[in-house]
């Protein structure tokens, strides 16, 4: 069976934010899913995971860092790029000691955009892949 290519997932809950985004990266050959909840982009979890998430802060139901923490708790790592309207420096660092490999403003600028996926890709291929809840003692 041929492996599905890599792709990225943009959850953000305005429309016009995905639409750019998509067509951005589209742009650009990369094969993108977009979500407008963090609830749509879990369901789609068993599917497969993306090697790169998008994740706006400011969304309602589900925040970008409630959907951070609940990854994180699963035990499923994907390298992530948080963003926001609200660029607030102890969201920033709460983000980043979370695992967030970048968190950009909106708007956002293509270039750093770029560079933040790419370097987050590269994250990426360090991670450990997504494994299933660990429930025993980690030995630590």
């Amino acid at each position: 069976m041929a492996q599905a290519l890599p792709w990225i997932a943009i959850v953000d809950d305005d429309p016009s934010v995905l639409k750019a985004l998509a067509r951005l990266l589209g742009a650009r050959r990369i094969e993108v899913r977009t979500y407008t909840s963090a609830r749509d982009f879990l369901t789609s979890l068993p599917g497969g995971s993306p090697e790169c998430l998008i994740l706006d802060l400011q969304m309602p139901e589900m925040t970008g860092l409630e959907l951070q923490r609940h990854l994180i708790r699963a035990g499923i790592r994907i390298p992530t790029i948080v963003i926001t309207a609200h660029n607030e420096s102890d969201m920033r660092e709460l983000c980043k000691s979370m695992g967030a490999s970048a968190f950009l403003s909106k708007p956002l600028q293509d270039t750093s955009l770029l560079a933040a996926i790419d370097d987050a890709k590269r994250k990426g291929t360090r991670m450990p892949e997504r494994r299933s809840r660990n429930t025993g003692d980690d030995g630590a």
